[in-house]
């Protein structure tokens, strides 16, 4: 399980999510970004700026619902905590 944090080019909204296959979202958000009435299509969040995994989806659900209840300056300090630059982070299969 992979909880994740998108944003968009100019950093003004943050979607966070979880999967089982973080690849295979990455794909499922980019394919809808033109659709209107989704959230990440809304405001173009596709680049990933934050991951991490965790072991099932029981604590990976309750990770999800915890960075949700966080402020905006804790997220962002998460992120650039893990990623400085808040630099696109390309995902392999590996991942």
């Amino acid at each position: 399980m992979h909880g994740y944090i998108l944003t968009n080019t100019i950093r003004p909204v943050l979607y966070i999510g979880m999967t089982n296959d973080l690849l295979r979202r990455l794909e499922e958000h980019s394919l809808g970004l033109g659709d209107a009435g989704k959230f990440t299509g809304r405001y173009q969040t596709n680049l990933l700026v934050y991951f991490e995994i965790c072991p099932n989806p029981v604590p990976a659900i309750a990770r999800e619902k915890q960075l949700k209840g966080w402020t905006r300056a804790k997220k962002d300090a998460l992120i650039t905590a893990f990623n400085p630059s808040w630099a696109a982070i390309a995902v392999s299969r590996t991942v």
